[in-house]
């Protein structure tokens, strides 16, 4: 079955950077974009970036374009979010999602990781 194991989390600093990796099995990685979604304590999820399954298109919320930078590699079945200049605000357990199909669309994931907590604090 579809696994998508997230990893990286941790706590940082203001400021600081983190990388968070999604280990994916189970499926052809290359037919399937690919989405980070986030969610804060009362807060609902949302998704914060979106790779296509080439890797050429990537969509970002508004709130992390500029710090954060979605990729792939697909031969690694690998998926990773490079995070810079955090803030508390982007406290939150963060997902790994595969989307439907081979490119970013507006529809529920098809499969979801377990998560790993990203903690912002001084």
């Amino acid at each position: 079955q579809v696994q998508l194991v997230e990893s990286g989390g941790g706590l940082v600093q203001p400021g600081g950077s983190l990388r968070l990796s999604c280990a994916a099995s189970g499926l052809r990685l290359d037919y399937y974009a690919m989405r980070w979604f986030r969610q804060a304590p009362g807060r609902e999820r949302e998704g914060v970036a979106c790779i296509n399954f080439s890797g050429l298109t990537t969509t970002y919320v508004d709130s992390v374009k500029g710090r954060f930078t979605i990729s792939r590699d697909n031969a690694a079945y690998l998926i990773q979010l490079q995070m810079n200049n955090l803030a508390p605000e982007d406290a939150a357990v963060y997902y790994c999602a595969a989307e439907t199909g081979p490119r970013c669309a507006a529809q529920p994931p098809s499969a979801w990781g377990q998560g790993t907590q990203v903690t912002v604090s001084s």
